[in-house]
């Protein structure tokens, strides 16, 4: 795929200085440009890799003062690494930009599916599922029975859909990603044998969505497991039955949420943190990685450790707790001091 400087300079609304018909077909960064490859410039430590890049086209603030002469064509915009953030965005899109069927493939005939989509091969799709337009499904993708899933969501390759999961509009959801699997529901009987409790309720994952490769959502026991609109989750966390995960709440990889804890709204989690089940965690909280979560949390609350306490708290009992060794030296050389002068 490639795209010349002028096509660029008039996605970003930038001017363009050099020459218009240069074509990139590949991005780089500023040190590592050959030629073909487009590049950007925002931090002032890598001005001096301007005038040695290879890089066809590179993207500067318009504040940037040239202090002498360069190869690369320049498309000059107000922030460049927002622009370059954007012209990912847009070359996101044309990649992806796939429709029509492929072969083989399997559609059961009472399933809808709106217009401009994309069905991979091997993709499966149940009875009665409703598809949105603008749906990218990736190959050996399997959607079940009754599910129902939003214009313009995308679900890359291998992402397993169980039955009346409900997706929302513009999510993706990445390679692997399992959603609606049973709850971890099991009742031991007389002689100590666990039999499973059936979960018949569903997964709801609302609009605006990002879930990660690998992650699991299990379905409700009854009722729904749900994650509101803005969510977005990293790589392989785990999230069990009838969690509720709010509005805009980011949550770091390999994260493990037990059945049935609620999550507030604008929450920033991360990585490996563990949460008890049954807990409630309010709005605006910050939890620092390999946190365990053991009892409800107010509103804006900064936690870390295991059991986590207040994060101020830790920092400073950390300071302690790495100065021991020094700490208990010194006591013992008291000790000493106070026996020689028969004070002990």
């Amino acid at each position: 795929m490639k795209f010349k400087a002028q096509q660029i300079a008039d996605i970003l609304e930038g001017d363009l200085v050099g020459n218009p018909e240069e074509e990139v077909s590949n991005l780089s960064k500023i040190e590592d440009g050959k030629k073909g490859s487009l590049t950007f410039l925002s931090n002032p430590k890598y001005n001096s890799y301007l005038y040695s890049t290879n890089a066809s086209i590179a993207i500067v603030n318009k504040s940037f003062i040239l202090e002498k002469k360069v190869r690369t064509t320049l498309i000059k915009v107000d922030d460049a690494y927002k622009s370059f953030s954007k012209l990912l965005e847009f070359y996101n899109e044309v990649k992806n930009n796939k429709v029509g069927r492929e072969q083989p493939h399997f559609i059961a005939a009472s399933a809808k599916i709106g217009e401009n989509e994309y069905i991979g091969a091997f993709a499966y799709i149940g009875e009665n599922v409703h598809i949105g337009k603008n749906v990218k499904i990736y190959p050996n993708s399997y959607i079940g029975d009754n599910t129902e899933i939003g214009d313009n969501t995308t679900l890359f390759s291998g992402v397993k859909i169980y039955s009346e999961t409900i997706i929302g509009k513009n999510c993706k959801i990445h390679s692997g990603a399992i959603i609606g699997s049973d709850g971890f529901g099991f009742v031991p009987d007389n002689e100590g044998e666990y039999k499973a409790i059936p979960q018949i309720g569903n997964v709801i994952i609302e609009d605006n969505v990002d879930i990660g490769s690998a992650c699991t959502i299990d379905r409700a026991t009854l009722g729904a497991t749900i994650i509101r609109k803005g969510v977005k989750l990293d790589n392989q966390i785990q999230i069990a039955h009838n969690v509720e995960i709010g509005k805009n709440t980011v949550i770091a990889a390999q994260t493990g949420i037990a059945g049935s804890t609620k999550i507030g709204k604008n929450c920033v989690i991360g990585g490996q943190v563990g949460f008890a089940g049954h807990l409630t965690i309010g709005n605006n909280i910050q939890i620092q990685g390999q946190s365990g979560i053991t009892k409800n949390l107010k509103d804006k609350a900064k936690v870390q450790g295991t059991p986590a306490i207040k994060y101020t708290d830790y920092s400073k009992s950390y300071v302690y707790f790495k100065n021991l060794p020094k700490l208990v030296t010194k006591i013992n050389q008291l000790e000493k001091e106070l026996k020689t002068q028969n004070k002990i």
